[in-house]
């Protein structure tokens, strides 16, 4: 449900906040209140077109903020918000934000994190359905409307096996259209893939072998330089008159004569001796290594090759050793498919064949209920209407079942929604023949229709907030009576949010909202507020007519009704 509504800056308001409450509330006001930019910005929130004559005047900027209880919406919002990299909702509250400036800025946030105006808009189709002169309303796609029969039938199971089927026929052609290719295409995919799979495996690679290679080959293409470094640390050591063994061996003598002078100096010649030591095992590991170093052209020859053979493997397959190996098994097996197509595809055909004859079957059974489903929502909605003042209007749904001929000559893609497509179908007067609902050009007619509609699917429909704009046109007397009880009934379903005129409509609401305009410091300024009881016969008052004690009892009357 929409808990709160904060408006800023837009049109007449300049700073607004509204806490809704849950059932039904209804708002109401004199004509040119501001009662209009609360759907407003309620279009805004949800994706809409932003105008920027809608911010007010002197105002730099506007923005819209709403509050969601989630927490009984039955569409999986959490996977969605996950993969649009948005914010999880914290104790099931789905913040929504919207702001746009005069410079043509649009920012919009869900739960704080930055978004766009298409996820706005899907988060919205979840969340609010607005009837009226606007353009927010779901019930309108055909789409939509084969969800509502299909919940009104209760054939959710008989649609999601159907869609399983359709998973399964997607996977095979997916499967098949991989081996279908002409001759030439063919001999050219087995030429290459052979060729692939021998280069790789003749190579005969080591996950890791390329940086021993590497190591190697360097320690080979400098052998000579290595050799002589080598000889010439070797001769500072020992080998020259002058090395450091030599000078070592004299300042050894130097400290045995300080030694037998100073006894204290004994320290010194211990630390004397263990780098003479340090300096002999250096001696020893460094003539190992030079006797480890090999000046072997015909080695770095095949070093030098076995790199190059690297190199290539890696630009051609794989970043990696291990990805030019998992490439390799990869052509392996599509080889091993390929040169076994006849096989494979016979295989497949058969799989096919008998995926499409039970998805056949599904689709058939899934229309069969859905035609039977039809005359009692079109009854049901139909009586509905007849309470709301079209005493012989028909609502209709019109259904076509594509055939097989239908799908194989026109190459139309498999939905997972049956072979159905559904329009919902009115005649407001008798004589007339049934018109899709989105023909309807009278608003007042297409939110009477929708609210029958609302009322019979209330059970069934997910969406959980609904608001009627000019539900009450061309509506009065009795029927304004039954409006209002059908409002009341939806709202034990749903949350629900009615603009209206009537006071009777008015009268059956949970929480009252009055809208009104006032002018401060030379600025026109829109406002609403919760009526207490008191207040709201004084509202209902004036729109009875006026202020006359008849008009206050009858307002009474409406109240104490409820």
């Amino acid at each position: 449900m929409l808990t709160t509504l904060r408006i800023k800056n837009l049109a007449l308001v300049a700073d607004l906040t509204v806490q809704l409450q849950p059932g039904y509330n209804v708002i109401t006001g004199e004509t040119g209140a501001g009662k209009s930019i609360l759907i407003g910005a309620l279009n805004l929130i949800l994706g809409e077109r932003a105008e920027r004559n809608l911010i007010r005047g002197g105002c730099d900027s506007c923005s819209v903020e709403a509050v969601f209880d989630v927490a009984r919406l039955k569409s999986s919002l959490k996977t969605f918000l996950d993969e649009n990299g948005l914010e999880p909702c914290e104790e099931n509250q789905l913040v929504l934000k919207r702001t746009f400036t005069n410079a043509g800025t649009n920012r919009q946030f869900v739960n704080g994190s930055p978004t766009t105006l298409n996820v706005l808009a899907a988060i919205g189709e979840w969340l609010v359905d607005i009837h009226g002169p606007h353009d927010h309303q779901s019930l309108l796609h055909p789409a939509r409307q084969l969800a509502i029969l299909d919940a009104f039938g209760g054939l959710a199971e008989d649609r999601a096996a159907f869609g399983r089927w359709v998973d399964r026929r997607a996977a095979l052609v997916l499967e098949k259209s991989a081996l279908i290719v002409d001759e030439q295409t063919y001999a050219q995919q087995l030429d290459l893939l052979r060729f692939q799979v021998k280069e790789i495996s003749s190579a005969r690679l080591q996950a890791d072998e390329d940086q021993q290679v590497e190591q190697e080959h360097q320690r080979a293409s400098n052998a000579a330089r290595l050799l002589q470094l080598a000889q010439v640390a070797l001769d500072l050591l020992d080998e020259s008159e002058n090395s450091l063994l030599t000078q070592a061996g004299i300042v050894g003598r130097t400290l045995q004569e300080l030694q037998r002078v100073d006894a204290g100096a004994a320290p010194l010649l211990e630390l004397h001796e263990q780098g003479v030591a340090a300096l002999r095992e250096l001696q020893s590991g460094l003539s190992r290594y030079a006797e480890k170093v090999d000046i072997d052209p015909t080695r770095l020859s095949e070093l030098e090759e076995r790199l190059n053979l690297i190199h290539s493997l890696k630009r051609k397959y794989g970043a990696s050793l291990a990805e030019v190996l998992a490439f390799g098994e990869e052509a392996r097996q599509k080889l091993q498919s390929l040169e076994q197509r006849d096989g494979e595809l016979a295989r497949l055909n058969a799989e096919l064949t008998k995926v499409e004859g039970e998805l056949w079957r599904q689709g058939q059974i899934l229309s069969t209920r859905r035609r039977k489903v039809i005359p009692q929502l079109g009854k049901k909605v139909s009586q509905q209407l007849a309470d709301l003042g079209f005493q012989q209007s028909r609502f209709d749904v019109a259904i076509h079942t594509a055939s097989k001929d239908e799908f194989t000559a026109n190459g139309a893609r498999f939905t997972h929604h049956g072979f159905d497509q559904i329009e919902f179908q009115f005649a407001p007067n008798p004589g007339e023949p049934p018109r899709p609902l989105r023909a309807i050009a009278s608003s007042g007619e297409m939110a009477r229709v929708m609210l029958a509609i609302k009322t019979v699917l209330a059970a069934e429909d997910e969406i959980p907030v609904l608001i009627f704009d000019e539900v009450d046109a061309n509506v009065g007397g009795e029927r304004a009576n039954t409006v209002g009880d059908k409002m009341r009934q939806i709202a034990a379903k749903r949350q629900v949010l009615c603009i209206t005129h009537l006071p009777q409509v008015a009268a059956t609401a949970g929480a009252h909202y009055l809208v009104t305009k006032q002018v401060k410091d030379g600025r026109t300024l829109s406002d609403i507020k919760l009526l207490g009881r008191k207040e709201r016969v004084v509202e209902l008052t004036r729109m009875l007519g006026g202020q006359s004690d008849a008009a206050r009892k009858h307002a009474e009357a409406l109240l104490a009704g409820q």
